[in-house]
């Protein structure tokens, strides 16, 4: 059995052709991916797909014999599952219908295996360590923020108390002005005597 006659037996079951072509791709290409990225693809009752990598080693030449060396390669293999080996086998006979019954694989196990375990744990840690760092950023955001305000506000305590008691110191002065009395200048007026005692002096002189 080959792909188009893989679409045309399950055709029916799927709702046509198209969407028989369609699904087959998409299973194909999820499980091709999921192997060439190092996943085990495991599907219960069927079997199980995954990447396994061939050492360097030496092999001979069928057609000449010749001895040659084989660089070291990563090959896909297939192992097949319980339930499958024992259809092949014949210890179990193939349902009526035409249908082969596959139990459903548990959540998680079409791309299972240490690797996507591994994966999802580092991602998860990625996240939560993401999440710390936001945290502590906007904390730490907030802290300058209220620091930055509170030295406003002490700022702002102090402008206004020094603009007060200037305002206070001008206003007493001005009252302290507005109460002083004003000097009277008084001038000095010279003596009579001493005028008329000079006169009378001039006189006897000449």
């Amino acid at each position: 059995m080959n792909k188009a006659q893989l679409v045309e037996a399950i055709a029916d079951k799927v709702g046509g052709r198209q969407a028989a072509a369609d699904a087959v791709d998409a299973v194909l290409d999820a499980i091709v991916r999921a192997v060439v990225s190092g996943d085990r693809v495991s599907v219960t009752g069927f079997g199980s797909f995954e990447k396994v990598e061939r050492p360097a080693r030496y092999a001979r030449n069928p057609q000449t014999g010749e001895r040659v060396r084989v660089k070291k390669t990563s090959v896909p293999r297939f192992r097949a599952g319980q339930g499958f080996k024992d259809l092949v086998s014949g210890s179990k006979k193939l349902p009526r219908g035409g249908e082969v019954a596959v139990k459903k694989a548990p959540k998680g196990s079409l791309s299972g295996g240490a690797s996507t375990t591994a994966r999802t744990a580092t991602k998860k840690a990625a996240a939560k360590k993401a999440t710390t760092a936001r945290k502590a950023a906007t904390a730490k955001t907030a802290a300058a923020k209220k620091t930055t305000a509170a030295k406003k506000a002490t700022a702002k305590k102090a402008s206004t108390a020094k603009k007060s008691a200037t305002k206070k110191a001008t206003t007493a002065k001005k009252a302290a002005a507005k109460k002083a009395p004003a000097k009277k200048t008084t001038a000095k007026k010279a003596p009579a005597k001493r005028s008329a005692r000079k006169t009378a002096k001039r006189a006897a002189a000449r």
